[in-house]
């Protein structure tokens, strides 16, 4: 396929406290969360100053990506747009028409399907090209890469750093637990969010010589009366401290980048609450822009740009597809926020 373009696509945040309700309302427009609970977000964000750190880091990953695409003999440029916060996709696809590009290919920084992280992007991208009008450019997406050996290696890295941080004495007893963000259930229900997730999280167990170590999510909102996916990473921080638990150490596989969710879920309240339990916590690093999960998206743009018929994939599940099917992760019928 002639590609002109690569488009990062991110789900974006607020670089100052002026920016940070302005950006909670494109979150929340049209979903069912409460005014109450988006203040109550509204806060973690002004915590560190009013500023998301997800930009700064798309901002490096499109450095060590560009990099990665030169040395490897791919010489595409590499734009960005965001869904909720400048750069905005629209305006990243004007800028994109203006510049002649005319097909080009989008990597999400989202590693799984559901609504929220594979078809509402697509959504968005459709929207944003509508409002370009002619000579929009198309616009094609790379695979969902949970299960490629790049993704799974990284992770299984940052997982061997992070056990580096638990005194030896307490290591024998070492509790690994993996987080994403929750989701409606109703979302999860029409799509392999949890599936997929499951799977990663064996595979980097596996590859850690352990057993099956459990999966949890984090960072619900929505209305208490909305089934979300539980276990929630508090309640299992509490449930393994009272069977004896002494140290443990929280992937959150969930996510690519250290956002909001990450340093204010798990690196502040998570940590807190482990303190307080007298349970020694080590959160490993998101794969951000290991060497080897930059790698892992040259792959992907690889296997497009050149139509090559080599897709790696680990365990049970196999390569996902390049174009989703009509039907593929609609939107539930009440929607709240997952990012």
């Amino acid at each position: 396929m002639d590609y002109d373009a690569i488009l990062l696509v991110s789900f974006g945040g607020p670089e100052r406290n002026e920016d940070v309700l302005p950006f909670l309302e494109n979150v929340l427009r049209g979903r069912n969360v409460p005014r109450e609970r988006m203040l109550q977000v509204a806060e973690h964000y002004y915590h560190f100053g009013g500023k998301s750190p997800i930009n700064d880091q798309n901002r490096a990953l499109i450095s060590a990506l560009e990099m990665e695409l030169q040395a490897h003999g791919i010489g595409l440029p590499i734009y960005w747009g965001n869904r909720n916060w400048h750069p905005m996709l629209p305006e990243t696809l004007r800028q994109m028409k203006q510049d002649g590009v005319h097909r080009a290919l989008a990597v999400v920084t989202a590693s799984y399907s559901s609504y929220s992280s594979c078809r509402q992007y697509r959504e968005n991208i459709e929207e944003a090209r509508g409002g370009v009008g002619n000579g929009a450019p198309h616009i094609d997406k790379v695979r969902a890469y949970f299960n490629h050996p790049g993704f799974i290696d990284a992770v299984v890295d940052r997982v061997r750093v992070a056990f580096e941080g638990i005194p030896l004495e307490l290591r024998s007893g070492l509790e690994v637990v993996y987080t994403a963000h929750s989701i409606p259930k109703s979302m999860a229900d029409t799509c392999k969010y949890v599936e997929q997730l499951t799977e990663a999280s064996r595979l980097v167990s596996q590859r850690l010589g352990r057993g099956t170590d459990p999966l949890v999510f984090q960072s619900r909102s929505g209305p208490p009366t909305q089934p979300w996916l539980e276990p929630d990473i508090l309640d299992h921080l509490r449930s393994i401290h009272s069977r004896g638990a002494k140290a443990v150490v929280v992937v959150p596989i969930g996510f690519v980048s250290d956002h909001m969710e990450v340093i204010y879920d798990l690196d502040t309240q998570a940590r807190e609450l482990s303190d307080e339990l007298g349970l020694k916590m080590v959160r490993a690093q998101t794969v951000g822009t290991h060497p080897w999960f930059v790698r892992t998206l040259r792959e992907l743009i690889e296997e497009r740009v050149r139509g090559s018929h080599h897709r790696p994939a680990m365990g049970r599940l196999g390569p996902s597809h390049d174009v989703c099917p009509a039907d593929c992760c609609p939107a539930p019928v009440r929607l709240a926020v997952a990012r």
